[in-house]
């Protein structure tokens, strides 16, 4: 691999099946790159994106409210990246997560912890609004 090449970039083309199969079939090497989560932010629930602006919104202006207003939404059966924890389990890390950002609001950790929780709930709305087109894309097909 280019050593000026950035990490970014191996994800990037990795995004793009066409260019992934020009790889392989030039006998590139495909690389996949996969994000760590910890458990707090791995509990950040799949929401309608509509539901994730608002809480976008709530976090920006009062910091741990729409992360708040989302742990509900995993007792209303939202999905998130720890499927074998219990609802109740998850629904208390989000109300864990919530807490930190207001208590830490003052020393303003929290507001800004708080605006990029939103900012990842908004993030997951739209890769699961692109993960439904594309199943219903491949069920017609």
């Amino acid at each position: 691999m280019d050593p000026g090449a950035k990490e970014g970039d191996a994800a990037g083309a990795g995004e793009s099946g066409r260019g992934a199969a020009a790889a392989a079939s030039s006998g590139g090497v495909v690389v996949q790159v996969r994000e760590k989560k910890g458990p707090l932010r791995a509990a950040i629930p799949y929401m309608p994106f509509p539901v994730a602006v608002i809480c976008l919104f709530l976090n920006t202006f009062v910091p741990g409210l729409g992360t708040f207003v989302s742990a509900f939404t995993v007792l209303c059966g939202a999905r998130t990246d720890l499927p074998d924890r219990h609802v109740c389990c998850v629904f208390w890390l989000n109300i864990a997560a919530a807490l930190i950002q207001i208590l830490t609001a003052i020393v303003m950790v929290g507001w800004i912890m708080s605006i990029f929780w939103g900012m990842d709930m908004v993030i997951l709305a739209i890769s699961q609004a692109e993960r439904r087109c594309r199943a219903a894309e491949s069920d017609l097909h």
